[in-house]
């Protein structure tokens, strides 16, 4: 099968996804599997020139082919699992993980890395291909290629079994989701729903030729459950069958992630010692900003510390306000969600289901392409392009008139696809034969999918929560979309620091409050105003509504990753229990019940690249709220925090460099100093300084 006949070997353009099948999966990674080791074992004996063009440049063109197949296929099984895909997904996951293993580890390699690190011509390079130099010596070395032979099979094994085990999580994970489906009969158990709510579940009970209502553990359909429905006996069902899904406790022992993590954790702490790292912390931080579990652990105790006080007041007016109004005096998990909802409701006198009405799906995005024209200049378009699924949107990034980047978009939730939201790059941007490669990128959420109502589509709503995401992730697009990087393993978000990934994302974030950008990204579903004055108000007073439970929240999973993975003892059945009931004793104020298994399900740390790196969200949270406060002091001059000059200063110095020089450099080269914690604490209302 040649690339004429292969879709996956044709790389001269964007993903041919309308003809990509589960059979060109294993003839594409063993062609450009033969084709990338062809070109290794170039380089295996004595090479007369080891100049970048003609060492290193070859070699990141024999491995991008690989990548970008490897990643058309991860994505596809990410988006649209089916047992065809998902079979030979995971037989050729250990032939692209031995690869992989065997370049890090190979010596000849690294030795020519070395020789051009210590000749004159490095220092002739640019800044970003000194830094590429630089982050492939640091990789060898983590990779194994300082191991004896012997070492370096056993390490080879560990990172085979390591990448089945994520897979077997997230799988795990997906199909516990699926299968758990919740059968209403009698309306009246639905009181307080949104009509959207309880129309999406009566077309789904349609679907599966049932009456009633059918709900699933897919976020749209089980936490409105949570959030508004009266019948506490129901919001009890969903919040036990959500806890403890992919666990011991939730009757589909096939499915049980216990026996994974343990096998995971074990194999991490190997790797560890077989580098000579203490735990696999200190791997993991290793090519990260933060120097140390030590100085982690600091960092989120001391956030820990000043959160805790607004956390207990939050939890004591919860209480009374449960006990008071709502006649709940044992307040349960899953009462928390409701009573929260309904004391907003009361306090601040607006629903979150009201003000989704104003945000209907067009509009929002109508909004957000706005704001990105105004900050960074350019424009998004709407264009025409192979998907795998028909809610799937293509973009093309312009300026003045020129392609710069392309982007999908895929929003709401469906069966087969992996819950959350995040960016993941389709290609990165680069020089190649004198021609540029535009960068590409995924941008996928699970949002709740447009109802049919009398057989007539209903545009889609987005809560405030989504239209957060949402922006959240465009923040990370732009990141990998407006970079002007030339060399592909720095460009985009290739080769950031994974604790400084988040800052463009989480910077974005803070745009999604502005009552400029809120009259362009608000049209009333079915009376078509904006936002009024007054609702927009209630939002801000409400914005830190319980910030101090949702951070100690986030500082209880980061310390629990932490600590995790700088475990050093056997792991047995209950390491991972009582690393969390430890962290919970130490920092959570609002305790989850006995039988909640939050880590069965917990995919950041076990499969999705964020093992002793959780707590770059609450670290780069402090570099994105640092940075929008150079917008909020050019607001305080121009009136708006749309500022393009101090937008074109933010992609200049972070958006376009990548991950082509530190993500600190970059930070203090836009801000003019070091990052502080302060205006993090004023955003959450967490400061003297209010919010």
């Amino acid at each position: 099968m040649n690339a004429l006949q292969n879709p996956l070997l044709d790389m001269r353009d964007l993903p041919h996804f309308d003809q990509i099948r589960p059979l060109h999966l294993s003839p594409a990674i063993d062609q450009l599997l033969s084709d990338a080791r062809a070109v290794v074992t170039q380089f295996e004996g004595e090479v007369s020139d080891l100049s970048w063009e003609y060492f290193v440049s070859p070699l990141e063109m024999a491995t991008e082919r690989l990548s970008r197949a490897w990643g058309i296929a991860s994505h596809l099984n990410a988006v649209c699992d089916t047992p065809e895909l998902r079979a030979t997904y995971n037989e050729n996951q250990s032939k692209v993980t031995e690869f992989w293993t065997e370049l890090g580890q190979n010596l000849h390699l690294y030795a020519h890395y070395r020789t051009l690190r210590n000749s004159p011509e490095f220092e002739q390079l640019n800044f970003a291909r000194k830094r590429i130099v630089e982050n492939a010596l640091r990789d060898f070395k983590l990779g194994g290629a300082e191991l004896d032979a012997e070492q370096k099979i056993r390490f080879g094994e560990i990172q085979e079994k390591q990448a089945a085990l994520a897979t077997q999580f997230s799988e795990n994970v997906l199909d516990a989701t699926n299968a758990g489906l919740f059968q209403v009969d009698d309306p009246a158990q639905l009181l307080g729903l949104p009509e959207d709510v309880i129309q999406a579940a009566a077309n789904a009970a349609q679907d599966a030729g049932k009456t009633g209502y059918q709900f699933s553990l897919h976020f749209p359909s089980y936490f409105p459950i949570l959030q508004f429905a009266q019948n506490r006996a129901l919001r009890e069902t969903v919040y036990r069958a959500n806890a403890t899904k992919a666990s011991e406790l939730a009757g589909h022992p096939e499915w049980d992630n216990s026996a994974v993590m343990r096998e995971l954790l074990s194999l991490r702490q190997e790797e560890a010692q077989l580098l000579s790292y203490p735990h696999f912390a200190a791997v993991s931080l290793a090519p990260k900003m933060a120097e140390s579990a030590e100085q982690v652990e600091s960092f989120l105790l001391d956030l820990a510390q000043r959160a805790r006080p607004y956390a207990e007041q939050d939890l004591k007016q919860l209480k009374e306000f449960a006990r008071d109004e709502l006649g709940i005096a044992d307040l349960m998990a899953w009462d928390t969600t409701y009573a929260s909802e309904k004391l907003r409701e009361q306090r601040y006198a607006f629903s979150e289901q009201e003000l989704k009405q104003y945000f209907p799906e067009q509009q929002v995005r109508t909004g957000l392409f706005a704001v990105i024209h105004r900050l960074f200049g350019v424009d998004i378009v709407q264009g025409q392009a192979s998907v795998w699924h028909p809610d799937v949107k293509f973009y093309r990034v312009e300026k003045e008139g020129q392609v710069i980047a392309h982007f999908y978009t895929d929003l709401y939730a469906r069966p087969g696809k992996r819950g959350g939201a995040w960016m993941d790059d389709a290609r990165g941007r680069c020089i190649r034969n004198g021609q540029l490669q535009t960068p590409a990128a995924y941008l996928i959420c699970n949002f709740s999918a447009p109802v049919m109502v009398d057989g007539i589509e209903k545009e889609a709503t987005f809560s405030h929560d989504e239209v957060i995401t949402l922006f959240h992730e465009f923040g990370h697009g732009l990141h990998h979309l407006l970079t002007q990087v030339d060399e592909l393993s720095v460009s985009g978000i290739s080769g950031v620091e994974w604790d400084a990934v988040e800052l463009p994302s989480q910077f974005m974030e803070n745009f999604c409050w502005e009552w400029d950008v809120l009259q362009e990204m608000t049209a009333h579903s079915t009376r078509g105003e904006t936002l009024p004055r007054a609702l927009y108000d209630k939002m801000i007073a409400a914005k830190n509504f319980q910030s101090g439970l949702q951070t100690l929240r986030q500082v209880e999973f980061s310390l629990f990753d932490m600590r995790l993975h700088c475990h050093t003892d056997a792991v047995d059945e209950q390491t991972v229990a009582n690393c969390l009931r430890l962290v919970r004793d130490e920092v959570t104020v609002l305790m989850p019940p006995e039988f909640n298994r939050f880590q069965h399900a917990f995919s950041h740390i076990f499969s999705g690249g964020y093992s002793a790196g959780y707590f770059s969200y609450k670290w780069a949270e402090v570099l994105s709220a640092d940075a929008y406060g150079a917008f909020e002091e050019a607001a305080d001059q121009e009136g708006s925090t749309l500022s393009r000059e101090v937008g074109q200063r933010f992609q200049k110095e972070v958006l376009e460099m990548g991950g082509s020089r530190p993500a600190l450099d970059s930070f203090v080269a836009f801000r003019g100093r070091k990052p502080s914690i302060d205006a993090l604490l004023r955003h959450n209302g967490m400061s003297d300084h209010g919010s």
